[in-house]
């Protein structure tokens, strides 16, 4: 298998590659129609995993890519595919990766979306590898209309699949609500992921400020907004949906360099240790938390020795400057200590709630602080959404999907 060992900064990055990947299979996203499926199936498209390539790998219609791949085209037209977002938002930026496509990449590619008000009829099922739309799958895509929908990403130049220039990555200028996006290949190729980066959003309308929810889910709109540390994984993940199928499904920092070369401990049982990492999230929607759960799964030699989270209340222009500082600048009033720190556990869900939970009203952001380092798999912060006016305001949506 082909390794490319590309160190990975951040400098000259775009900021909203720390949102989450709204079309990703892991949080439900999933492709509905695709033209041409010949070498490789749309389905890989939304796989978490970044691209590989294992040059001895065949299959009896071609050589096997770990991307969406379609035949060398001999008929008018060009190939498309329709993907249902797992988590329906606002777009953000896209990233239309060529990883290892080089001699057979798209050459040009755009990116249209939609908010439809109820679900598709079309499903792809099973592996799509060597096949084709159905006349009967033609006519059901058709129906949408998806040729018409808006556009995200004009057409545009792709760059070939190598190390330094695989990633293709466009800022997105839209406030719409989205469900479903439109990848359009010009004509015919390969391309290996598509991420569509943004915020869930999700009807509050419908909720009610006696519902409990989980104010930070990715599926009610928490977002990370920025941390210290993501060496192994991205703090982005700890809202995902579920429980992690692995330790790759969560939020790792690098091992601290600082560490005492004699580690000792406090009263408690806690470490001494002069550092710590961080993550800043925004909650869906301001909220009053009264419970916690901070889930440890998978971390069984790399989990904090101990954990705390601080709260605080933020309007969107105060949001903004914290962010353009990298959350160097405290936030208005400081951060508020909502949990105290706690001694964690490897593999082990912690649950907080009653008094070991402080009464800090209603809240818009949460901070998440690790010590000294390590990996943690979920975190879930139930409570109650207010209106309080003094809070991050959240955009009305109104009901006009049903998805």
């Amino acid at each position: 298998m082909a390794t490319r060992t590309v160190q990975q900064t951040s400098s000259g990055l775009p900021d909203f590659l720390q949102f989450n990947d709204l079309a990703s299979e892991t949080a439900g996203g999933k492709v509905i129609f695709a033209t041409d499926e010949w070498f490789a199936p749309a389905q890989n498209l939304l796989k978490r995993e970044t691209p590989e390539f294992i040059a001895t790998a065949f299959t009896e219609f071609g050589k096997w890519m770990d991307g969406w791949e379609s035949r060398r085209k001999r008929i008018p037209g060009h190939d498309w595919c329709i993907i249902e977002l797992g988590v329906p938002g606002v777009v953000h930026g896209i990233d239309i990766d060529t990883s290892f496509f080089t001699g057979n990449y798209a050459p040009s590619a755009s990116v249209q979306a939609a908010c439809l008000e109820r679900p598709s009829a079309l499903s792809l099922e099973g592996d799509r590898t060597g096949m084709a739309a159905s006349e009967k799958e033609l006519r059901h895509a058709a129906e949408l209309h998806s040729e018409n929908w808006e556009e995200l990403v004009p057409v545009t130049k792709l760059k070939p699949g190598y190390a330094d220039s695989c990633h293709n990555y466009f800022h997105v200028n839209s406030s719409r609500r989205v469900t479903h996006v439109r990848l359009n290949m010009y004509p015919d190729g390969g391309i290996a992921r598509l991420r569509v980066y943004g915020v869930g959003q999700r009807d509050w309308s419908t909720v009610s400020s006696r519902e409990e929810v989980d104010l930070v889910a990715l599926v009610n709109g928490g977002v990370c907004l920025g941390y210290t540390d993501a060496h192994f994984g991205h703090p982005r993940n700890m809202i995902g949906l579920g429980r992690a199928p692995n330790m790759g499904d969560g939020w790792e920092t690098a091992r601290r360099l600082d560490r005492p070369a004699v580690l000792k401990m406090d009263g408690q049982g806690i470490l001494q240790v002069p550092g710590s990492e961080w993550a800043v999230l925004r909650l869906g929607h301001p909220g009053v938390i009264h419970s916690i759960e901070i889930d440890t799964n998978h971390f069984k030699g790399n989990f904090p020795d101990s954990c705390r989270l601080e709260v605080c209340r933020l309007t969107n222009d105060e949001e903004q400057q914290c962010v353009s500082s990298k959350w160097r600048r405290e936030p208005p009033g400081g951060w508020r200590m909502l949990l105290p720190p706690q001694k964690l556990q490897a593999h082990h869900r912690h649950m907080y709630s009653g008094e070991s939970v402080v009464r800090c009203g209603a809240v818009s952001h949460v901070r998440l602080v690790i010590a000294p380092d390590g990996g943690v798999s979920r975190l879930r912060l139930w409570g109650n959404i207010t209106s309080d006016p003094s809070a991050h305001s959240v955009r009305p949506t109104k009901p006009v999907s049903k998805l």
